[in-house]
């Protein structure tokens, strides 16, 4: 294993010679230059099966300068793995636009521009309100849940393992407009216009969270006779008319952070719809088009933080047995909410409760979703020793299918700029749960991060 790990990093790399300009092109001699490496093994549990599910490091500099009154940011990923468990990077995954997704990659290794943009402002000005502007490619977070996502629906996310990597490093950073204008004192209105059609990066076939849950993936059931085909998917690919637009306004009042939001967007998975002949099942997916209008709000109550976020959704799609008029897809229109209480009542530690809840509407009982779904999760984290030693576990509980996930992890802070961890993943419940089907790849993990 440390052989191959090795043969990675002696393998040249090439890079687009756009990305690279891109990358020179405002970086001046002041230039400051940082970084992580993040290395992070993986054994599968119980330790008697001898897999190693990833020995993966992960490589990210980072270049910041300023030119005249811009600020300009460049982040490379550089991503080595010495198993194919989750999925090799030779292939671009179809889910990417054509300005997205890695510069290079090969069955072990991948090299991406991660992020750049530039920022601006424009203070004091005779005609122009106060701004500030970032143009580029970058995340965009909306909402603070833990584990799961209710109004955090502007960047995809990567899916190859799970939900088990952080959303910082999951989210999949797009090219966009990012425009927030000032308009009080404690109040401002984002505004988001991204014409990058890349959505959900779901792990590979055949690779250890290869999803194959019923309410996620299309139910065939072919008759005696009838074959099955799977059609390219039909993806937007025009930068305007296919362009998601956001607004967010925020605001602080009487003790309240709160948000208003919307997103026209294209929903992130596509939606497989099937049409049978007396010989055949085609699945066709397809991207479809949704309205999100949503809100949140929290505020400290002594030791307490309480925390909410709602968001509708007007078009959502689950799937169901094929007929003829649904071609195995029902339509509804969905409410999600979660509601989240944080307390820090004990010293050096953190109890983070959150209630998570999905509606359906127009229902139909050929759906194979329930109607409503929800789940419950807990944090807890104490910090230890001056706050060199963390402590936490996350815990996640659907109340539909009786399945969830828990992580304890160990941390150690040995120097002011490396971490290093040791913490285990482990599924249950039965296979027809989101995170029960996950139930064979229970998992010890080891891993350090050096800031440099």
């Amino acid at each position: 294993m440390y052989t191959h790990f090795l043969t990675i990093l002696s393998r040249p790399v090439r890079i687009s010679l756009v990305a690279l300009g891109s990358l020179l092109l405002p970086m001046a001699a002041s230039a400051e230059i940082s970084g992580t490496w993040r290395h992070e093994w993986a054994q599968s549990l119980p330790l008697s099966d001898q897999q190693t599910q990833k020995f993966e490091s992960v490589i990210e500099p980072e270049w910041q300068t300023s030119t005249g009154e811009l600020d300009w940011t460049a982040r490379l990923r550089l991503r080595l793995d010495t198993e194919t468990d989750h999925g090799g990077f030779a292939e671009r995954p179809a889910s990417y636009a054509s300005i997205n997704g890695a510069a290079w990659g090969s069955r072990h290794a991948e090299l991406s521009l991660r992020e750049f943009y530039v920022d601006g402002e424009v203070y004091e000005h005779e005609r122009l309100p106060d701004m500030e502007w970032r143009l580029g490619k970058q995340q965009v977070v909306w909402g603070q849940a833990d584990g799961l996502k209710v109004l955090d629906q502007v960047n995809p996310q990567s899916y190859r393992e799970f939900i088990l990597e952080s959303f910082e490093d999951s989210r999949i950073p797009l090219w966009m407009i990012n425009l927030t204008v000032i308009t009080g004192d404690n109040a401002s209105l984002q505004l988001l216009w991204i014409p990058d059609t890349s959505y959900h990066e779901l792990a590979s076939d055949g690779s250890l969270f290869e999803v194959s849950n019923a309410e996620r993936v299309p139910l065939v059931r072919p008759a005696a006779g009838q074959g099955v085909t799977v059609n390219d998917v039909r993806k937007p690919s025009r930068a305007f008319k296919d362009a998601d637009i956001g607004v967010r306004y925020k605001a602080f009042w009487e003790g309240w952070d709160i948000s208003l939001n919307y997103l026209h967007h294209t929903l992130d998975l596509p939606v497989f719809y099937q049409d049978q002949t007396a010989t055949l099942i085609q699945i066709q997916p397809e991207y479809e088009r949704s309205h999100l209008v949503g809100a949140s709000l929290s505020n400290v109550f002594g030791e307490v933080i309480v925390r909410a976020e709602i968001g509708y959704q007007t078009d959502s799609y689950h799937y169901a047995p094929t007929t003829d008029s649904q071609r195995g897809v029902n339509h509804h229109q969905e409410l999600s909410s979660v509601i989240g209480i944080d307390w820090q009542g004990i010293t050096d530690t953190l109890i983070s409760m959150q209630w998570f809840r999905s509606q359906l509407f127009s229902y139909s009982a050929s759906t194979l979703r329930d109607q409503t779904d929800q789940t419950l999760s807990l944090l807890i984290r104490k910090h230890f020793d001056n706050q060199t030693w963390k402590a936490e576990l996350l815990a996640l509980h659907s109340l539909n299918h009786e399945d969830g996930l828990l992580r304890p992890k160990a941390s150690y802070l040995w120097l002011s700029n490396l971490e290093v961890w040791l913490g285990a993943d482990v599924f249950y419940g039965e296979r027809n749960g989101l995170y029960g089907q996950f139930d064979q790849n229970d998992r010890i993990v080891a891993g350090f991060e050096w800031g440099f």
